[in-house]
């Protein structure tokens, strides 16, 4: 009787999920920026939008950096949840040296609504990448 080992393929090179994870982390935090700025009546002119995302958007590459997500993009865990609390601390870091304000009222709303954006998207998308690694193979 022959007996055959079923191993898992390893991808080899980056994930196809890199470019629009990074993309969509990006884009969702500075949607945040600009919701905060419609909110409380500020334009959302480039410039705006720009001073106001800035703290957060070099948090979120940070947390890219910090949590190496570019390994698995996907992940909760081991990338989401890395990259959304060091966006959020990061960010409220930057915006306090930088003569920006920030009050407790305001970092509990960046940690729900940013917690809540960079986990669920990757939630959302999960199944779908499970799906499409089953037909690529």
């Amino acid at each position: 009787m022959t007996v055959y080992k079923i191993t898992s393929a390893r991808r080899v090179g980056p994930s196809p999920w890199l470019v629009p994870a990074i993309f969509l982390d990006l884009a969702l935090v500075t949607g945040f920026t600009m919701v905060g700025r419609m909110i409380h009546g500020y334009d959302l002119g480039f410039l705006g939008v720009a001073h106001t995302a800035w703290p957060f958007l070099v948090g979120t590459l940070l947390g890219w950096a910090v949590s190496l997500a570019w390994r698995r993009p996907l992940a909760i865990r081991s990338s989401a949840i890395p990259i959304w609390l060091v966006t959020v601390g990061v960010g409220m870091l930057l915006r306090f040296v930088s003569g920006q304000g920030i009050a407790l009222p305001f970092v509990i709303v960046a940690l729900i609504f940013t917690g809540v954006v960079l986990r669920g998207w990757r939630a959302i998308a999960k199944p779908f990448a499970r799906r499409s690694a089953i037909l690529q193979s």
